[in-house]
């Protein structure tokens, strides 16, 4: 659907949305997350203040992950092992002392 809008018009919605999602007191409800998905699709309005063109961007789609490192991409890689040992039971259960 296209809405023949000015740009005021365009701008009082957009306004409404953001106000919304800001003063809810669920943000993870499916309401809520059905806004974002609806101002993550309004973007791309050009023509906007800069203040309302940054609160946009907030519920703007995420940019794409960096690509993996050579490291990470090398399957004969050893996973990382960290710190051997044997953990908290040689506190709480130490060994005897040995005898000579």
């Amino acid at each position: 659907m296209i809405l023949d809008l000015s740009d005021e018009q365009a701008r009082a919605p957009l306004n409404l949305l953001i106000d919304t999602i800001e003063a809810d007191r669920f943000p993870n409800s499916p309401r809520i997350r059905l806004l974002r998905q609806i101002l993550g699709q309004c973007g791309e309005v050009g023509g906007l203040p800069p203040e309302l063109a940054a609160r946009l961007r907030r519920y703007g789609p995420q940019p794409p992950a960096p690509p993996p490192t050579p490291e990470e991409r090398d399957p004969a890689r050893r996973p990382g092992q960290g710190r051997r040992g044997k953990g908290l039971a040689q506190y709480l259960y130490p060994s005897p002392p040995r005898r000579k």
